[in-house]
């Protein structure tokens, strides 16, 4: 197992700190459910780190890796109506996985979001939970298991699978399919031997720091 904390490096104390946006399309009249949300927003962020344009001599690199070297956060926030389509021009990458459209979009200093995201709400994200699971993609895929004694949001929960499918990615490389599902609680012993990465969170909102909220492998 490889057990990764969230954190990452210190922020540098003279510095704001930074953070990726990720943003989820909820819309009143069909809002997505609690786990498609997390596995959009945990596949945009890791198509965002995977794309072309973050890698070394790539427009997003720098960024990138100056965020990677301070602590990893990820701010969930959600847009309706006409304030979707008015993210397109910012950069970013827009992934519709599960019938969830999500955005990710390049690191920044917190006290430089831009207004068309900074004016989406952050907290309160709570969407309705699947009642049964999906069946597992083609191997191989990331398999993230949330952490069944922790109460969180679905912004918050999809926050912890985006840093998830992040270490995970780091550590093994990429893989093109996902799947989230809160483990059994009798099973979360198991998981976490098996992971190949695990998130403990800061604690900056809805748990208390050091908490483990997920966990991911490889599978296949």
């Amino acid at each position: 197992m490889v057990l990764v904390s969230v954190n990452g490096h210190e922020d540098p104390a003279d510095e704001p700190a930074w953070a990726m946006q990720l943003v989820v399309r909820v819309e009143k009249s069909a809002p997505p459910a609690h786990l498609a949300v997390c596995e959009a927003a945990a596949m945009a962020a890791v198509t965002l780190l995977a794309d072309p344009r973050s890698a070394p001599g790539g427009e997003w690199h720098e960024a990138v890796a100056s965020w990677e070297d301070r602590r990893i956060r990820k701010v969930v926030r959600r847009a309706r109506g006409v304030r979707w389509p008015a993210l397109d021009a910012l950069p970013g990458v827009l992934v519709d996985h599960g019938g969830a459209p999500a955005r990710a979009f390049v690191p920044g200093p917190v006290t430089e979001v831009p207004p068309e995201i900074a004016r989406l709400q952050v907290g309160g994200t709570d969407l309705p939970r699947e009642e049964e699971p999906k069946p597992p993609p083609e191997p191989p895929y990331a398999l993230i298991g949330l952490n069944p004694g922790v109460t969180m949001t679905t912004g918050k929960a999809a926050a912890q699978c985006g840093h998830a499918a992040h270490l995970l990615l780091r550590t093994m490389g990429a893989w093109p399919g996902l799947r989230v599902r809160v483990v059994e609680p009798a099973d979360w012993g198991r998981a976490v031997a098996e992971a190949d990465t695990v998130v403990r969170d800061g604690g900056f909102t809805e748990v208390a720091p050091g908490t483990m909220t997920a966990v991911a492998r490889l599978v296949g």
